[in-house]
């Protein structure tokens, strides 16, 4: 095993931690304090593993908060502006936490493993700390905790084949954004058809860390006949889906009417959540930024943007690049931009400063590719 891997005890390790390096990985980030894989080799062959195979990532970093007790259903609901009311036990929803201002803290997915018991599966921010906050003074009978949870993501086209392998017809049944609770071998888990990829694909949350390395390979050897290989999330991909990046695409400061995900928020319903006030006026007053699509033109990008860009037009910065990739698939430099509203105008060209180069580029819809989502919601063969 390497050993050049180190900030020190106060970043975990996730259980899949040695066998990624088994199987490849050579650098590593850091989200929700821990390590995640972020380089298995050339990120447009890790894209092309997942649009045309299978790819197994290590997301233990989509850490958990657990909330049990009898009022878990009304927290849950306090914690996000999207309607809950109808959830039902084993069913997952994506949803976003906001604050009193209506800005967004996480873009979590919610899974309902029983009537009263709930998982919030994180994007990169302490939700676990404002939870307990709020939990303090909101006089419900709540327990949140971090449980022992590790998630995987087995993602692309032959990802049903290999969990077929793995536990039979029957988990072919299992429906888009729907949970069951298995067992491989005696590993215990929760199996959702989700993931952070817009392709066919399901997530295997580990409920006993101990077993992390046993389960990794279990999956690898299952998926050795239907082309699986050891990956990470793909930025080329989730971009050409349009899918979001907290920290990245939307922060505090971000609203979810900017982001075009007014769909997540119910101020009409007779639900109480943080920020409900601030939503509706947000809502009733309009936005001044949107988030847009941009085709960049110039040479392919070498890699994605690590700070953002300007967008300037007419000599006026108008707001910024925050996600920004060159696509293999498209043959395009594609990226995402939040920029004033007045200037969000479909087919108008603004100009992008690349690394402070002046590139010339297009407002488009997004996503990129797939607008309907059909891979991810494709019936199982």
């Amino acid at each position: 095993m390497m050993e050049n891997f180190g900030f020190g005890t106060q970043i975990r390790k996730s259980p899949y931690f040695d066998a990624t390096v088994r199987w490849g990985a050579a650098a590593f980030s850091v989200y929700n304090h821990m390590y995640i894989p972020r380089d298995f080799g050339d990120p447009e062959q890790n894209f092309w593993n997942l649009v045309n195979t299978a790819i197994l990532c290590d997301v233990a970093v989509e850490r958990q908060v657990e909330i049990t007790g009898p009022d878990a259903a009304r927290f849950t609901q306090l914690l996000t502006p999207r309607n809950l009311s109808k959830m039902a036990v084993g069913q997952c929803k994506y949803v976003l936490i906001t604050n009193a201002n209506g800005g967004i803290l996480n873009d979590p997915i919610v899974l309902r493993l029983a009537e009263n018991h709930f998982w919030i599966s994180l994007a990169d921010s302490d939700i676990l700390l404002w939870a307990q906050g709020l939990a303090v003074f909101s006089g419900m009978d709540v327990q949140i905790r971090e449980p022992d949870v590790s998630p995987l993501q087995l993602q692309g086209p032959n990802s049903g084949r290999i969990m077929r392998a793995l536990f039979g017809d029957e988990i072919l049944d299992l429906k888009y954004f729907w949970l069951r609770e298995l067992e491989l071998d005696g590993i215990p888990l929760v199996v959702s058809r989700t993931g952070w990829s817009s392709e066919l694909g399901y997530e295997l949350y580990l409920r006993d860390g101990s077993r992390g390395d046993e389960l990794w390979e279990k999956i690898m050897a299952a998926g050795a006949p239907h082309g699986l290989k050891p990956g990470h999330t793909s930025t080329i991909r989730r971009i050409e889906a349009g899918m979001l990046s907290y920290h990245a695409d939307m922060d505090p400061d971000t609203n979810p009417y900017e982001l075009g995900l007014g769909r997540l928020v119910d101020v009409d319903a007779d639900i109480t959540f943080i920020g409900k006030e601030a939503l509706t006026r947000i809502r009733d007053e309009g936005i001044t930024r949107k988030q847009v699509g941009l085709v960049i033109d110039g040479e392919r990008l070498r890699g994605p943007n690590t700070v953002f860009w300007s967008v300037v037009k007419d000599g006026e910065t108008i707001g910024k690049v925050t996600s920004a990739v060159y696509s293999p698939r498209l043959d395009q430099n594609i990226a995402l931009a939040l920029v004033s509203a007045e200037h969000a105008v479909l087919d108008d060209t603004v100009t992008v400063m690349v690394r402070d180069v002046p590139v010339s580029a297009r407002i488009v819809d997004r996503p990129f590719y797939d607008p309907k989502k059909s891979i991810a919601q494709a019936q199982v063969a």
